[in-house]
């Protein structure tokens, strides 16, 4: 899972009227769902996911049963948290069928409190979204589709075994358009095999025609174990040039900005008002809870995630009666992050973003030491350009003090972050 692994108008909106952020954790989280199964694989993909369709029903029964006895996962205090944001994501949600989404979808709201303005999100596939599958998605609580474009070109969907073309793309974009969706998200992937930097804008030419609201754009990568990565060592694919993919990523900015998009995450682009507010979630450290095989949770100290096993997933959470079921069981895994671990979580997820390190809170969370030592740290790259600091007065609020990432410094980003992280002796 892609960490990917996100409520209200976006986080700035409970930046402005909610007291602080420890007060945030406690009243507002989010869910994600894990569907794992896909009518074929992508070369490069590396996310969990099986073939095995002919398992969905079983998965769904297993999947609403960990949903209702989970819901103690996200209380603090004794208080259960209002739910912003639900991201269906896989594998293809897709390919499930709608009345195994209804059910899902019942539980949800039978069983946690999902605010009336949530953000539900629902990954598909161009080749799913028939008109009878859109007109189908209009009678669920589904407000934002993130639909898998990838690219437009068909010798390079062909290479990377999409089951679409770049026809169906357009028309799966326009079709929900048509049936009402007015939150849709694409994405598109640079830096293929073979890929010029002509084709990739012209990708960037036609996504921009279709007056999507969102655009996730991600470099290729080759994934250890994956097939495309197979492809690379037997010499059948090259990977592409790193200056030929800086010069992508370069373009990238420079067209959706010019074009009414806020670059508001490094592979991130949004029009005013359509941030993915899920995924912000996750880079805020807002709580968050993942059912499904592979699944990723967080509950604003430590992660646990159910091991990436169809099988294994759909036996024990079966077999499961109790919310103890779930404490300590053997299919899920557990990390206890470390005061450092927690620290450096922070620097990687929040400098990805376009709001910035918050300083203030870094040193009320973190304390002095781990405070000094990102000043420290930080130093060389504020002097070469590659960060600024920002500090300015809201009225009635707190000074910002913030460090940011300088359009140079986004091309570093993975070493300027490195330095920052502090490693234990």
């Amino acid at each position: 899972m892609a960490m990917f692994l996100n409520i209200l108008q976006g986080i700035l909106f409970f930046r402005t009227f909610v007291p602080s952020y420890h007060t945030l954790l406690f009243i507002m989280a989010g869910i994600y769902l894990h569907v794992p199964f896909c009518a074929s694989r992508c070369v490069y993909c590396d996310f969990y996911s099986t073939l095995h369709l002919e398992k969905r029903k079983d998965y769904i029964a297993a999947l609403t049963r960990e949903l209702r006895l989970r819901k103690h996962y996200l209380e603090q205090d004794g208080q259960t948290p209002a739910i912003q944001t639900v991201y269906i994501g896989g594998g293809t949600p897709s390919t499930l069928d709608t009345p195994l989404l209804e059910e899902v979808f019942n539980i949800l709201y039978a069983t946690y409190d999902i605010v009336p303005q949530a953000e539900i999100t629902l990954e598909a596939n161009p080749d799913d979204l028939t008109l009878p599958k859109i007109h189908e998605l209009r009678t669920l609580p589904v407000n934002r589709l993130s639909i898998g474009v990838q690219t437009f070109d068909p010798d390079k969907l062909r290479l990377l075994h999409r089951r679409h073309t770049g026809i169906q793309a357009l028309q799966a974009v326009s079709d929900c358009q048509d049936a009402g969706f007015e939150n849709i998200s694409i994405d598109l992937i640079y830096g293929l095999p073979r890929q010029s930097l002509e084709e990739w804008d012209a990708d960037l030419s036609t996504a921009l025609s279709l007056q999507v609201q969102h655009i996730s754009a991600y470099a290729l990568i080759y994934e250890e174990g994956t097939r495309l990565w197979k492809m690379r060592r037997q010499h059948i694919v090259e990977e592409a040039d790193e200056e030929l993919s800086l010069k992508m990523f370069d373009h990238l900015i420079d067209e959706l900005s010019a074009n009414g998009f806020e670059h508001y995450e490094i592979s991130n682009f949004a029009r005013p008002g359509f941030r993915s507010r899920h995924n912000s979630s996750y880079w805020q450290g807002i709580p968050y809870l993942g059912c499904g095989p592979s699944a990723h949770s967080y509950d604003g100290q430590d992660r646990q995630w159910n091991r990436p096993d169809l099988t294994g997933y759909i036996d024990h959470v079966g077999r499961a009666s109790r919310p103890a079921d779930f404490d300590n069981a053997p299919w899920i895994e557990k990390e206890e992050l470390s005061l450092y671990e927690r620290y450096n979580d922070r620097i990687v997820t929040a400098l990805r973003t376009s709001d910035g390190l918050d300083l203030n809170r870094l040193k009320s969370d973190f304390g002095q030491t781990l405070y000094d030592h990102c000043l420290q740290a930080a130093a060389p790259h504020l002097r070469d350009g590659l960060i600024e600091r920002i500090s300015s007065t809201r009225e009635k609020q707190v000074p910002n003090d913030l460090l940011k990432l300088t359009r140079r410094g986004l091309f570093l980003s993975d070493g300027i972050m490195s330095d920052l992280l502090y490693v234990a002796d």
